[in-house]
C-alpha cells in the first residue's frame, strides 16, 4: 500500500448511531493542533459526528451546532486540550471569519493548541488553514456516506489508525 492509498477512504454509515460511533473512533486519533473540516449538506450528520466525538472525550452536556454563535468551546476535564466546534453556515462573506477574530484558534501549538472542528469551512474562503482531515458526509437514502481524506502528515497518521479502527462499522446490521 503506497502513501497515497492511505490519503483517503470512504465509509457507509447505516444510521445515526454509526455516525456517532465514527465520531467516537475519531476522538481516539485526534491530537492537539489538528484541524478537521466537516463538509455536507444540512442534515448530513456533521453535528452528529461531533456529538459522538465529544461524548467519547467525556463531554456529558448538550452538543449543538454553533450556527448562531459561530463557536462552541469545550474544556473537557479528561483532556489536556480544548475542542473548538465552529459553524460558518451563516457567513455571507469570507471576511466575517477575520472580523470575528476566529483566526486565533487555528495553528496553535504547545499548551494552548486545541482541536478545531469546522462545519461549512468553504464559507470562510481562503482564511482557514489547510485541514489535516476533511470528512465529507453525504445522505444516501436513509444512510450516510463518509469520505475521509488527509491534508497533512498528521492527518494521514490519523487516517491510517482510523482505517483499522472502523473495520466492521460500515454496513453493520447489529444496531439496536
Amino acid at each position: 500500500m503506497s502513501a497515497s492509498d492511505t490519503a483517503c477512504f470512504s465509509l457507509d454509515l447505516a444510521d445515526t448511531a454509526a455516525t456517532e460511533e465514527l465520531g467516537a473512533l475519531l476522538a481516539h486519533v485526534l491530537k492537539p493542533g489538528l484541524t478537521v473540516f466537516l463538509d455536507g449538506d444540512l442534515g448530513a450528520g456533521k453535528t452528529t459526528l461531533v456529538r459522538g466525538l465529544l461524548r467519547a472525550f467525556g463531554h456529558a452536556g448538550k452538543v449543538k451546532s454553533p450556527t448562531f454563535t459561530l463557536l462552541e468551546s469545550y474544556a473537557i476535564s479528561s483532556l489536556n486540550f480544548p475542542v473548538y466546534h465552529f459553524d460558518f453556515y451563516r457567513f455571507t462573506h469570507p471576511d466575517e471569519f477575520i472580523e470575528a477574530g476566529l483566526d486565533e484558534y487555528f495553528g496553535q501549538t504547545g499548551d494552548v493548541a486545541g482541536v478545531c472542528l469546522v462545519e461549512w469551512p468553504d464559507k470562510a474562503g481562503g482564511h482557514l488553514p489547510q485541514p489535516d482531515l476533511r470528512i465529507a458526509l453525504a445522505v444516501v437514502g436513509e444512510a450516510r456516506r463518509a469520505q475521509l481524506s488527509a491534508g497533512s502528515e498528521g492527518g494521514r497518521a490519523c487516517l491510517d489508525t482510523l482505517r483499522v479502527a472502523v473495520t466492521g462499522l460500515s454496513n453493520r446490521s447489529d444496531r439496536a
